[in-house]
């Protein structure tokens, strides 16, 4: 479950996956290309000038008839304010749109290159903020930030939830057998482990014997606790089979939580070792930091044991209401449909609100790292790629 196409596309990054280049945007602000022919100089109250010239205009918040929605364009950088909860949940919102699945590969050379222009300041007239947010969501959605590859789309963060709700609703189906619950554990901690991997912070190599070594850790960590749990269950003689059978549907959240924090744990250990770059605010790379690699494997471990709560703690809930029922009593085949619609919902939900939690690209006073790192640089504050 690991091939990545190998198809490049060239430029710098954008911000969804945390792109090195997040704070080193140096365009001019609120600019953007106007045709300057003599009509339209006429138009605007300016003096005539030769037809086709372009310049670049200050765009003013009365003379924008764009959405408010779309501020002035910022290479790198989100769309949304990334101070507040509520802007790093729209903007997550964004990153894991599945309609990003769907881009063909002429579209995505057509954004990559929009953006290349921006960057080289030979955009063509009439592009506006709209398009070249839309452009650089298509590029964090589709091309890893660091190896400026194509990510396999079962592994795309906006993918993960088209790919993942089946292996959820399987985690959660009644009367679970050994086999059966082995084999969910293991395709899902298959699946995260190829996510994980698809989306690490690559700004550093990392030997494949540090993913099979965090992958096997997960496996085993997740089916152990699974079948350790159900056997328990099984055995408990006190619960009624009513009580057993929804205990038993409760069983999945411990053992993906658990597994979910040995995985990032295990998969990222390199980072512990080595460190991971922190960048002051012009974008340059001070050094590497062994503690802001612990602030970031905290804050996404955090993550991964919020992120099953609703997935795996909602459905039981919400199914051993519905089943009683009049509707699903006298429509038994209706049960697993259901259960898929309330999966679907419940993984829509958690995973923008988890990973919301914290921003993507981190702030760490200078002072709280490394001595020679904050005899480095002369700022106060430094940034890291928190991973997702």
């Amino acid at each position: 479950m690991l091939p990545r196409a190998a198809a490049k596309a060239g430029g710098s990054g954008g911000e969804g996956r945390g792109e090195r280049n997040y704070i080193s945007h140096r365009a001019s602000r609120g600019l953007r290309w106007a045709a300057a022919n003599q009509s339209g100089a006429a138009a605007r109250g300016g003096p005539g000038g030769g037809g086709g010239c372009l310049k670049w205009r200050p765009q003013s918040a009365k003379g924008m008839a764009e959405p408010a929605d779309y501020p002035p364009f910022q290479l790198g950088k989100p769309r949304f304010e990334q101070t507040s909860f509520y802007g790093r949940f729209r903007h997550f919102l964004d990153i894991i749109d599945p309609r990003t699945l769907f881009v063909t590969e002429s579209r995505l050379k057509e954004a990559v290159q929009l953006l290349e222009d921006y960057k080289h300041g030979t955009l063509p007239p009439g592009v506006t903020n709209k398009e070249l947010w839309a452009a650089q969501k298509i590029k964090q959605a589709i091309i890893h930030p660091d190896t400026n590859e194509t990510i396999f789309m079962p592994f795309r963060m906006s993918g993960y939830i088209p790919f993942g709700t089946p292996i959820v609703v399987g985690l959660l189906l009644p009367n679970q057998t050994l086999a059966s619950t082995v084999f969910w554990q293991w395709l899902n901690q298959s699946h995260n482990a190829c996510v994980n991997y698809a989306n690490r912070n690559a700004t550093k190599p990392s030997p494949t014997s540090k993913f099979i070594q965090g992958y096997l850790g997960a496996v085993i960590s997740a089916v152990s606790i699974a079948v350790g749990l159900n056997v328990l269950v099984q055995r408990a003689n006190k619960f009624t089979p009513a009580t057993r059978l929804l205990i038993q549907r409760f069983v999945p959240f411990p053992a993906v939580a658990s597994a979910n924090i040995c995985n990032v744990v295990l998969m990222r250990h390199t980072e512990l070792e080595e460190g991971i770059d922190v960048l002051d605010s012009n974008g340059n790379i001070v050094g590497s930091s062994r503690i802001a690699a612990k602030h970031a494997l905290l804050e996404t471990a955090l993550t991964r044991v919020v992120l099953p709560m609703p997935i795996l703690v909602l459905p039981p809930i919400i199914m051993s209401i519905l089943e009683k029922t009049s509707l699903l009593r006298s429509r038994p085949r209706m049960i697993l449909p259901v259960q898929s619609l309330v999966c679907l919902a419940a993984f829509g939900l958690a995973l923008p609100l988890a990973i919301s939690l914290f921003p993507q690209m981190s702030e760490i006073e200078t002072a709280r790292l490394e001595p020679e790192i904050a005899m480095a640089t002369a700022s106060k504050t430094v940034v890291y790629n928190k991973g997702l």
